[in-house]
């Protein structure tokens, strides 16, 4: 005799209210990396494919790829489909060979070969280049994309350059550039970074590595070349050298993008310099600026409350920040440290 399942009316009611729910979905996640001060940012789109930009720093028994390694855990990922090397200092490239003994990396995107003759420059490239020469690497170019399934990622700086045409919707006249604001040339790795548009639907979010004020200038003025973001990371992790050519996050680039919310991934004590973090805190249009560290010289007056710190002044406990993105230009923040999370609606 054949048998029957009998489901109890209840759990037929349940599972109907939610299929819809196992169904939806899934947001772009971002976790911005604690790497003291460098850079590591790691991005998975809804089709599970990822995209890390960074390493952070050598050394340090390997804190910086236990950190991404941790990182990859919450967004339930085993390997990296992609890595881009922003530049090639300490900070952004030093903890490639670490993080490869690790995790499998798919291909590598950079800017092309170093020109900085620093010896710690140096040092940082030939320990990427040992890496790469067992893989894929690709040096891309502005007006470069990089495919992805379900987020566009389009390269607007590299080696020096920048894209020369205002992407679709930009190109307007910058009312902020009629002060004539100029910086000296910046010869170093910063000015070559690869700089990064994602998009996913209408969320749009930048990354432009340690760009410096003279690139950053060419993207700003006097039209806005890349338009409006909902989410900044800010450059050079709010590093301001004023009058100099290491100098990053000008009021130019910062206004134009007109961002809704800014993340600074600044250390205890490095980025996070009064100057750069009173630009973005002033940004009109901007409703909140997220760190990952208490900045030691900021002090009372430069930093954001401390619902919004990853990692409060004295502690280096290695939390992150994470960005669940929907389509429609919803996102949500949340900070690993104390689960504080908030949600901005378009």
């Amino acid at each position: 005799m054949r048998r029957v399942a009998i489901i109890p009316a209840f759990i037929v009611g349940l599972c109907i209210w939610l299929a819809p729910v196992a169904g939806a979905p899934k947001p772009l996640q971002i976790y911005f990396i604690d790497v003291e001060g460098g850079q590591s940012t790691l991005i998975v789109d809804p089709q599970g494919e990822s995209l890390l930009i960074d390493t952070g720093w050598d050394d340090f028994n390997g804190r910086d790829a236990d950190r991404i390694m941790t990182a990859a855990k919450s967004a339930g990922i085993d390997h990296i489909d992609d890595l881009i090397i922003t530049h090639y200092h300490s900070d952004h490239a030093g903890g490639v060979p670490q993080l490869a003994s690790r995790i499998k990396i798919g291909a590598f995107f950079d800017h092309g070969p170093n020109t900085e003759t620093t010896v710690e420059t140096r040092a940082a490239y030939a320990g990427y280049e040992k890496v790469v020469a067992q893989a894929k690497r690709v040096a891309v170019k502005p007006g470069d994309e990089i495919p992805f399934k379900g987020m566009r990622v389009q390269v607007l700086t590299s080696a020096g350059q920048e894209i020369s045409a205002p992407l679709p919707g930009a190109g307007q006249e910058n009312p902020v550039c009629a002060s004539g604001a100029t910086a000296p040339a910046d010869p170093s790795e910063n000015s070559r970074s690869v700089g990064v548009l994602i998009t996913f639907g209408k969320f749009r979010f930048i990354d432009l590595g340690d760009l410096t004020i003279q690139k950053e200038l060419a993207l700003a003025c006097p039209r806005n070349l890349i338009g409006t973001v909902d989410l900044y990371l800010t450059t050079h992790h709010g590093t301001a050298h004023p009058g100099s050519g290491d100098s990053s996050g000008s009021r130019e680039i910062v206004e134009a993008l007109h961002p809704r919310v800014a993340v600074m991934n600044n250390g205890a004590i490095k980025g996070g310099h009064p100057v750069a973090w009173q630009i973005v805190h002033d940004s009109p249009g901007l409703e909140d600026l997220w760190q990952l560290h208490f900045s030691f010289q900021g002090g009372k007056d430069h930093n954001v409350p401390e619902q919004f710190i990853a990692n409060t002044a004295g502690t280096d406990e290695g939390n992150y920040i994470k960005v669940a993105a929907e389509p429609d230009a919803t996102f949500t923040v949340v900070n690993s440290r104390n689960n504080y999370a908030k949600t901005y609606k378009k």
